[in-house]
């Protein structure tokens, strides 16, 4: 059963992608502050990050950078879930590390269907 960390500042999202996930067999961890993020991802050891950008404290880029400059967690893939729909967005979260981009508001297919491109 794969482990997901889901990184989110708003509660909603992170209640909803939680059922998501665990409704397709993961085990998901969810996180609501970006500064607990590394330190969770170092206890939990998950198999894929979902990443919020827009972020009190650490942005998602911040983040990102921060976990792929871990030796522990530099090789789990980051899934970027953000408003932000700009070309610009995407093209830094690649340059940060992320390895799929998810603009908010999602279906759930879309969603799903990523995680599982990126877990199996």
């Amino acid at each position: 059963m794969p482990k997901i960390l889901i990184v989110d500042d708003d509660v909603t999202i992170t209640n909803l992608m939680k059922m998501l996930v665990s409704m397709d067999g993961h085990e998901p961890t969810t996180v609501n502050d970006s500064l607990q993020a590394l330190e969770t991802a170092r206890a939990v050891n998950p198999d894929l990050i979902t990443l919020d950008l827009m972020m009190p404290g650490l942005t998602g880029f911040d983040v990102c950078e921060l976990l792929k400059n871990d030796p522990k967690l530099a090789g789990v893939p980051i899934i970027i879930v953000s408003a932000k729909d700009d070309a610009d967005s995407k093209e830094k979260a690649k340059q940060v590390g992320a390895v799929d981009y998810i603009t908010k508001p999602f279906g759930m297919d879309e969603f799903i269907s990523k995680i599982k491109a990126h877990t199996s």
